[in-house]
């Protein structure tokens, strides 16, 4: 009885017939790749239940992968890469649960990832790479903890990468490159410890590099390039001892570029368009500033307030000085001028985005856990600082809560006042008063800038009357 039958390389120049369904089911190996055949895969191919090797790859096959193959059992392989075969994967495939390796890639495959292919558990090679498909990944695909080869690169694959990634602990490659993924990194994939290539290249991720990816010793080859990750680059990542190849470059990465472990032997080329990053100069980047200027320059402060606090004939200016400043403050605090507070209605999503320039990077003000704030101007030429709430973040509508409580009661001078606020469901955002000068930090450490000791004197009593409203003089402490 016939159980191989090996044509591959030929050039037929043809087509399947139907006949190939008359196959005995003895067959078990079923070669045909390179040889130029055209048409479609005849749906008789499921009359051969005994076959395990299916390997019709590299032809200019069309139509769809016929539903009949969940007839098949016993295929252990399938290889119909590199044709032009549509439609979707049928969820019948994954009834092939004896299937050890699956290549689609390379042809115009559309739809979505099937969730039942994390059923197939005896999954060792899954390659459905540079096809239409354009759902999410789905969670489900994290029980196949057996999977050596996981490649869903160059679709439009879309939303989160799923935590169950770090499930996959037998993986050795996995690549999601060219796809829309967004949100952060799973930290998970730190689990990975044989995984020596792994790819995000050409994403929308955001957030920082997890540290958690140093934990791969045996990594490789890292991608990360083309993405909107920010923050530093991870200290940790000075363990990947065995890495041939790291890119990271067109993020907006910032801080200082590791010199250790692999970092000595890595060029330029891999951090390229980071503006904010530094470092050493064979990586092209600006310089660090020192590491002691900030320190150095906060004991000279503390050295100059000693040195005065120590001379009597200031001191007792000083102190009479703070005790009037104090007595004024709690007398405007007491008062509780409400005046302050200007009333606005509540404004729409439209108008911020309008005045925030599309939530532009270039209006960005900061970060926070939940959050991102964005400087803004309304119509009426009022400046305000907006704070955007991520409401894909776990927590975020609880913090958006708890904000608005808190905040809409509070009356002090020192405090930012809360002009309006935005919020639906899809959207939640409080507008605050702009603070055009920036930062205390701005004003206390940077060369530009001075405050004599009078000025510093002013901005403690500030902060220290402020902190005494929020803890003693509020109904609820803070």
């Amino acid at each position: 009885k016939l159980r191989s039958l090996r044509y591959s390389d030929n050039p037929l120049d043809g087509v399947l017939p139907q006949s190939v369904g008359n196959f005995s089911n003895s067959l078990q190996i079923f070669d045909g790749q390179g040889c130029k055949l055209k048409g479609f895969i005849p749906e008789e191919i499921g009359n051969v239940t005994g076959m395990s090797r299916m390997s019709l790859f590299n032809n200019e096959l069309i139509g769809y992968i016929p539903k009949t193959i969940e007839r098949m059992l016993k295929l252990q392989e399938i290889y119909l890469h590199k044709n032009k075969i549509g439609g979707t994967i049928p969820d019948v495939i994954c009834n092939l649960q004896n299937l050890g390796e699956l290549y689609l890639s390379g042809n115009q495959i559309t739809g979505s990832v099937p969730p039942c292919l994390g059923t197939i558990t005896s999954l060792r090679k899954l390659n459905l790479a540079y096809n239409r498909l354009n759902s999410r990944l789905p969670a489900s695909l994290g029980s196949l903890r057996d999977i050596i080869e996981f490649n869903v690169s160059s679709n439009l694959l879309s939303g989160q990468i799923p935590l169950e990634i770090g499930n996959l602990k037998a993986a050795t490659l996995i690549e999601l490159s060219k796809n829309n993924f967004s949100g952060n990194i799973p930290s998970s994939i730190g689990g990975l410890d044989r995984l020596t290539n792994f790819s995000l290249a050409h994403n929308k991720l955001d957030g920082p590099i997890p540290d958690s990816l140093g934990k791969i010793l045996a990594l490789e080859f890292l991608d990360l390039s083309f993405n909107n990750l920010s923050g530093e680059i991870p200290k940790s990542l000075e363990d990947l001892v065995y890495i041939k190849q790291l890119n990271i470059s067109f993020n907006k990465l910032s801080g200082e570029i590791p010199t250790g472990g692999p970092f000595a032997n890595i060029t330029s080329q891999s951090f390229l368009s980071n503006d904010a990053l530094c470092g050493d100069s064979r990586f092209n980047v600006k310089p660090c500033p020192p590491k002691y200027t900030k320190k150095s320059r906060r004991k000279r402060v503390l050295i100059g307030l000693y040195t005065l606090l120590g001379i009597g004939s200031l001191f007792a200016l000083v102190v009479g000085y703070a005790v009037l400043r104090w007595r004024k403050i709690k007398k405007n605090v007491d008062q509780a001028d409400v005046s302050l507070v200007k009333e606005h209605e509540r404004i729409s999503y439209y108008e911020l985005e309008q005045a925030t320039e599309g939530f532009s990077e270039s209006n960005l003000l900061g970060n926070g856990s939940f959050s991102k704030v964005y400087k803004g101007i309304l119509k009426d030429g009022t400046f305000f600082a907006a704070k955007v709430f991520d409401v894909q973040l776990e927590g975020a509508f609880k913090s958006f809560d708890t904000e608005c409580e808190m905040l809409r009661n509070l009356r002090h001078r020192n405090l930012t006042k809360v002009i309006t606020s935005c919020s639906n469901l899809d959207f939640k955002a409080l507008v605050l008063e702009y603070m055009p000068n920036g930062t205390l930090e701005k004003w206390l450490y940077s060369h530009n800038l001075f405050l004599d000791m009078m000025h510093r004197l002013d901005i403690m009593i500030d902060v220290a009357s402020a902190m005494d409203y929020l803890h003693n003089g509020y109904s609820t402490p803070v």
